[in-house]
């Protein structure tokens, strides 16, 4: 019974000589931090009053580059936002690259419906006017009115033609005469230097018109061609082949 009652005060000596020497160095230690803090307040003391401008200077710099750190650090998450927009912008394009283009194409006829019938003349030379911007034509005007000389619509048509256009707008029994034929083809090509001359008619023309107009190399365009230029089915009036008479292209035109 001896020996363990010899052993467990031993171990407690130990325990309490090991819980001694940490509180000592310990203390020790914090005995040294408190020299150095001292010291280096000192140091800094005489420095304040032996040189005050050097703590301004290590104070103006030390807030300085506490500045540029923030600066850098929102600058870098700036970029990081950037970044992530323009891989996201990067993308979005790639996407769009990658999508199937849509086609263009003229209109279809279901799509495209004008009743001239009840247009002004006037109102009926911008319709025609319209049609040649619609196909690509540059410098379209409508120059129709008192001292026209027989000119309605002037346009260059794409591949840089002058056309130059009447228009008449007649019943669907009131036809256009060889007298209509005549007046135009005396000025649509000294007059008005036309590489086409075009007469747009909302009814039909005479045989003697049509025969007058092959002769001159005028492009008649009657109601029917006329609306399958309007919805796309048909041909525009420049596109009559060379050496095509009038009435040859308006038989063409007719079968649209």
């Amino acid at each position: 019974m001896t020996v363990p009652l010899q052993r467990t005060r031993l171990v407690k000596r130990r325990r309490y000589g090991f819980d001694l020497r940490s509180t000592t160095l310990f203390f020790v230690f914090l005995a040294l931090v408190l020299i150095v803090l001292g010291l280096a307040a000192r140091v800094a003391a005489d420095t304040v009053e032996r040189r005050p401008a050097w703590v301004f200077v290590l104070v103006v710099t030390g807030v300085a580059g506490w500045l540029g750190l923030r600066r850098r650090i929102r600058v870098a998450g700036v970029a990081r936002r950037a970044a992530a927009a323009l891989d996201e912008a990067a993308r979005e394009a790639a996407r769009e690259l990658e999508a199937p283009p849509v086609p263009r194409r003229r209109a279809a006829a279901a799509e495209v419906v004008v009743d001239y019938d009840v247009l002004t003349p006037e109102e009926f030379e911008e319709a025609i006017a319209a049609l040649c911007e619609r196909e690509g034509c540059s410098g379209v005007e409508v120059v129709g009115g008192a001292g026209d000389l027989g000119a309605d619509v002037v346009a260059v048509t794409p591949d840089g033609r002058r056309v130059v256009i009447q228009c008449k707008q007649y019943g669907e029994t009131h036809r256009v005469g060889s007298q209509d034929l005549q007046r135009f083809g005396g000025t649509c090509f000294t007059v008005h230097e036309a590489d086409v001359a075009v007469l747009v008619s909302t009814s039909d023309f005479t045989a003697p018109a049509l025969e007058y107009a092959e002769q001159c190399g005028i492009v008649c365009v009657n109601r029917e061609t006329l609306e399958a230029w309007t919805d796309g089915t048909g041909p525009r009036p420049w596109d009559a082949a060379p050496g095509v008479g009038a009435a040859g292209w308006e038989t063409a035109g007719a079968g649209f």
